[in-house]
């Protein structure tokens, strides 16, 4: 049965943007988590506005000043004075408390988030990771949560302290005289507008900022992760162009999303003009018919005239708040719908038995595999063989688990392995790929990663098994030295050994193998190869060969060309039918020969 043809569209599902609900909903259960953190809000809300009106209080005592000098009041400068100073202190002190309070309450909330994100990733299935591209998802993580933290920590004290300022000089202005309240009441509507213009249009571009640095990201990382296969096809320029393509993206983009902040700016300047200009009408109105003295009024202008620059702040901020807020939509778009954990499929004891039936599988933009046919029966070993791009290491990620085929079925001990439980294939299923990742912490941390109950006789065994012990006894604290970034560095071999020592360890019914030893060199071929036998031995495998001397030894071969199995059949079986696989084993033998003469 031959599959439809494949919808050409986006292979990579990215992960969702969450919605206002859905972000105000994980914010509050965020909030919610931290103790008492209702009257911890409430108390930094009285005292950055007690603070607020304290800080509006020195315009007006500056006011008080001009009436004593005019002749207009008798109070003691001194005393005005003392009043000015002590009114500074106290606002300074009372909004910095409240400011420390907001900021602690608001870290702690990006602190769990981020640690619910991380842990929401880390229980996603793998398939989702892959569909979405890492590359998304390291974006998130990495740019998007250094975005909010930064966003957070300019806005957090620019949003309280505008706020409350604006809110204070407005009540002051009203216990002055009424008739001040026409500036708010005229240029209010000008500042909404504006924002409403602004927030119409950044929310999107921003989002598509962001999105255009997660593409970046993912074009890095497979620039990185493929760089063997890069030089290998000498592929150099065409990476370097698709990474500059994605970046000039991020900077169109990031130059679209600016240019709302360059019209808003436009409107608060027209606001400004058109606040001072009310201000000194309103004030000459006043001073002229006698309801206020001159130092009233100056003190009401000065205060006006401060409020230009919380205003500013106020809505210069919207343009972190909206890419605070699209990196927030990032995030919670990860968490807000965590997946539901696969409940055990009652599959029974692990026996090792792998089958595709019928398997296609497409990354959008053609068939990938298509129709392939596979039966591994318990303890047996079988080798993918091809050129580059027929299809092997998509069938061991469809195997893995790590993809879910787009038809046909793909199952281990009789269970589709989308239908297993993470306990269920971690007893069964276990890859090894060409790279493989060491963690950072001691070496016993990282081995006892797949078997955390396991003591030190069964970790050195596991290392004597793959062939580590030349490399493990040149280590100077044994099982506690430091491996990984922040240690001892593992050359590719003895970092393949290592994975292959976990592999040993988990102890799984199917172990597939993706090119594993293709980092050996012939210097660490023999050894690794070794350990690759001593892994497969008495296990189901699936190898990806890049050897085909590795693939001579298994008990089945399977040829791929163009995502097609076009061979099947032993090593003896295939050359004498003098097919695909003889003549890449004659290409591949010469070559030995050159290499060993």
């Amino acid at each position: 049965m031959t599959a439809p043809a494949p919808a050409g569209a986006d292979a990579a599902l990215r992960f969702p943007l969450a919605t206002f609900g859905q972000v105000r909903r994980e914010v509050a259960s965020q909030v919610r988590t931290v103790r008492h953190a209702t009257w911890w809000f409430v108390l930094a809300l009285v005292l950055l506005g007690a603070g607020a009106y304290a800080a509006v209080l020195v315009p007006r005592l500056m006011g008080q000043i001009v009436d004593v000098v005019s002749g207009a009041s008798t109070r003691s400068l001194w005393l005005i004075g003392a009043e000015l100073l002590g009114a500074a202190v106290t606002g300074a002190a009372l909004s910095a408390t409240g400011f420390y309070l907001v900021a602690r309450l608001s870290e702690r909330v990006i602190a769990t988030l981020r640690e619910d994100m991380v842990g929401t990733a880390l229980e996603l299935p793998t398939h989702r990771v892959e569909d979405a591209g890492t590359g998304d998802l390291v974006s998130r993580s990495t740019d998007d949560v250094a975005e909010l933290s930064a966003a957070v920590t300019e806005t957090v004290p620019t949003l309280s302290t505008s706020l409350f300022t604006i809110v204070a000089t407005v009540v002051a202005l009203f216990t002055l005289d009424w008739r001040f309240l026409v500036i708010p009441v005229v240029v209010g509507p000008v500042y909404y507008v504006a924002a409403r213009l602004y927030l119409g249009k950044a929310p999107a571009r921003y989002a598509a900022e962001r999105a255009a640095m997660a593409e970046r990201a993912r074009r890095v990382l497979e620039a990185i992760r493929g760089r063997a296969t890069v030089r290998a096809f000498a592929m150099e320029d065409r990476m370097h162009t698709r990474i500059a393509n994605a970046s000039w993206g991020v900077v169109r983009k990031g130059i679209r999303a600016r240019t709302t902040m360059l019209v808003l700016n436009s409107w608060m300047l027209g606001a400004e003009l058109l606040m001072l200009t009310i201000a000194l009408a309103v004030g000459y109105r006043l001073v002229a018919t006698g309801a206020l003295t001159v130092g009233a009024v100056t003190g009401a202008v000065l205060m006006i005239i401060r409020l230009r620059g919380p205003l500013n702040m106020f809505m210069r901020v919207l343009d972190v708040v909206q890419s605070g807020y699209a990196s927030l939509a990032r995030i919670v778009g990860v968490v807000a719908d965590p997946p539901a954990p696969v409940p055990d499929s009652g599959v029974g004891d692990p026996v090792g038995r792998v089958e595709l039936r019928d398997v296609s599988f497409s990354y959008g933009g053609g068939w990938a595999v298509r129709d392939v046919e596979l039966v591994i029966e318990p303890g047996r070993t079988v080798a993918l063989v091809g050129a580059s791009g027929a299809g092997k290491t998509t069938v061991a990620a469809l195997v893995a688990g790590l993809r879910v085929p787009d038809a046909g079925q793909v199952l281990v001990d009789g269970y589709p392995v989308s239908a297993l439980s993470d306990r269920d294939r971690i007893a069964r299923l276990a890859m090894v790929s060409q790279e493989v990742h060491v963690f950072s912490g001691t070496l016993r941390q990282d081995l006892t990663l797949a078997k955390p109950g396991a003591d030190d006789a069964e970790l050195l065994a596991a290392l004597d098994r793959v062939r580590a012990r030349a490399w493990f006894d040149r280590l100077p604290h044994g099982l506690d030295t430091v491996v990984g970034a922040r240690g001892a560095q593992l050359d590719p071999v003895a970092a393949q050994q290592l994975a292959l020592a976990r592999v040993l360890l988990l102890d799984p019914a199917v172990v597939i193998m993706d090119e594993a030893t293709a980092e050996a060199g012939s210097a660490g071929a023999g050894a690794l190869e070794d350990a690759a036998e001593e892994v497969t031995l008495g296990r189901t495998a699936l190898v990806v060969a890049h050897r085909l001397d590795q693939a001579s030894r298994a008990d089945a071969i399977l040829v791929m060309d163009a995502g097609r199995v076009v061979e099947r059949g032993t090593h003896a079986e295939l050359l004498a039918r003098g097919g695909t696989y003889h003549r890449l084993w004659s290409a591949w033998s010469a070559g030995r020969r050159e290499v060993t003469d």
